[in-house]
């Protein structure tokens, strides 16, 4: 199914509408990958079944979403589904046309850590600077790398390397890899500019 939708999402004709649902479908599969190793607890109280009892299960961690925006957004749906009590920590963070490198313009978390576990949420990971730079504030915010989870639709070779170089022990969940990163730092085919995409401002 992740094959499936990736590949519908590739497909320049689609609408912006056609493209946060399938977004958000994608981001719903990725979260239920991206938590398969999720720690839980079992409650030492009983609760009812219609037949019976049982001892629920719950999330053991504080689970905390880091969307980066603005295409980042995208993909809170289905952790948010999965989460539906979690915070969001929104960090704006862009890429400066000519010379590629991230540049921070927002910053919305907490002055300490509060959560155990922090998805960070981009669906394109091109260069890499983002995605490093992104880590980089978490780890300076407090967060170890076994810590955080980086989500993200598709990656270029080249940008999954330079994030696993500089951030060894973070997680990397991925749609897809795609070979070829031109000399203006997008990934081919990819998906275009998943936020113009997004919120039709292509």
């Amino acid at each position: 199914m992740v094959a499936y939708k990736l590949s519908q999402l590739r497909d320049k004709s689609q609408s912006s509408k056609a493209v946060r649902e399938l977004i958000g479908d994608l981001s719903t599969l990725l979260a239920y990958e991206a938590t398969t190793d999720i720690s839980l607890s079992t409650n030492d109280q009983t609760a009812q079944t219609p037949r019976g009892n049982y001892y629920p299960v719950q999330v053991k961690n504080k689970i905390g979403l880091v969307p980066v925006l603005r295409s980042g957004l995208g993909l809170i749906q289905g952790f948010l589904t999965m989460f539906p009590d979690a915070p969001v920590y929104h960090l704006g963070i862009y890429r400066e046309k000519l010379s590629h490198q991230p540049v921070e313009y927002y910053n919305k978390l907490p002055q300490t850590p509060n959560v155990d576990l922090c998805f960070v949420l981009d669906p394109i990971v091109a260069t890499g600077n983002t995605a490093v730079a992104t880590v980089n504030l978490l780890k300076e915010w407090g967060l170890r790398g076994s810590q955080i989870k980086f989500v993200a639709i598709v990656a270029s070779k080249q940008g999954i390397e330079h994030l696993q170089q500089e951030h060894p022990d973070v997680c990397i969940h991925l749609a897809a890899i795609d070979d070829t990163l031109d000399t203006h730092g997008y990934i081919n085919p990819g998906i275009g500019d998943s936020g113009d995409r997004l919120w039709n401002t292509a």
